[in-house]
């Protein structure tokens, strides 16, 4: 079974290298490798791809930037085969990633996504414990071996504090394309997917095997988004709404979970010495606002 490991692409040289280097590592070569270029204006990274001649590697390149909601998006629109992986340029997959995502799938067929064991890494690819990993953590579901969740509970736990890395997930290609990212967002269009996967009958699959490095660093664009507080805006916005939806669902405890958004608004107040030392007046006054529990008008993406 061939893995689409689609790649939408905008940043560092290095990072996208180390990034497909890991691809190129894995134990198992059934995968085929999509990179979508978001028209970065260094094309460094196109020219190292191409000269690497890999048949299972396919460079596009857009012609204009169209924004990480809609290359994600386009993530999805260019698989082929029945799974695939929405890989972050700036991640790490461990050499058994493929092969155990091939071996999950295999023993679970119905699930409509997949989350592996995973570890967060530093700018410099040092393994590292981040306060908000450490938060995190307190909502992950305890667990040995593996652990399907679905419905309102699956609802609950990601919707209470998205402990989830996005980029180590594996979809089924069928259960995403009915659904597709929702084109209003940039921060929260990862946990949406999930939650209308969800709402439509879709479960998730945990595995404890650590098979994939999460980057996170300071330049990221949740990163510095936080530090201006838009990042906020939207989850705000996110989760009133998610809140109407699941009490016309009936499901009253992911609606009450949605209407909180606690995890949220802690990591607002955490943001908020980083705002300062950035002099974000704006940023202070919707970082403080959301962590209050009070609405904020959301603010011009730059």
């Amino acid at each position: 079974m061939t893995l689409d490991i689609m790649m939408p692409f905008y940043g560092r040289v290095d990072h996208f290298q180390a990034a497909v280097r890991s691809v190129l590592a894995q134990v198992d070569p059934d995968w085929r490798l999509v990179v979508i270029d978001d028209h970065d204006p260094d094309e460094t990274a196109g020219r190292w791809l191409r000269g690497l001649a890999d048949p299972r590697i396919i460079y596009r390149r857009n012609p204009i930037n169209l924004g990480i909601n809609a290359n994600f998006q386009a993530s999805i629109d260019l698989a082929e085969n029945e799974w695939l992986t929405i890989f972050g340029c700036d991640d790490v997959m461990l050499p058994d990633y493929v092969g155990r995502i091939t071996q999950l799938i295999q023993e679970h067929p119905t699930v409509a996504f997949i989350h592996p064991g995973t570890r967060v890494i530093d700018e410099h690819g040092r393994v590292s414990t981040p306060l908000v990993d450490r938060v995190k953590s307190l909502y992950r579901p305890r667990f040995h071996g593996s652990l399907e969740l679905a419905g309102e509970p699956l609802a609950v736990s990601i919707t209470r504090g998205n402990w989830m890395n996005f980029p180590a997930i594996a979809w089924n290609r069928f259960a995403v394309t009915a659904v597709g990212f929702r084109p209003d967002f940039s921060i929260v269009q990862d946990l949406g997917l999930a939650l209308d996967l969800a709402v439509r009958g879709g479960s998730l699959l945990l595995d404890d095997q650590v098979i994939f490095e999460y980057r996170r660093h300071a330049f990221s664009v949740s990163s510095w988004r936080a530090v201006d507080g838009s990042r906020f805006a939207e989850e705000q916005g996110f989760f009133r709404g998610l809140a109407v939806e699941f009490n016309g669902h009936g499901w009253p405890r992911a609606a009450r979970a949605a209407r909180l958004h606690l995890s949220s608004r802690v990591n607002a107040l955490t943001r908020i010495p980083d705002a300062i030392r950035a002099r974000r007046s704006d940023g202070i006054r919707i970082l403080l606002r959301h962590a209050l529990g009070l609405t904020v008008a959301a603010t011009p993406r730059g």
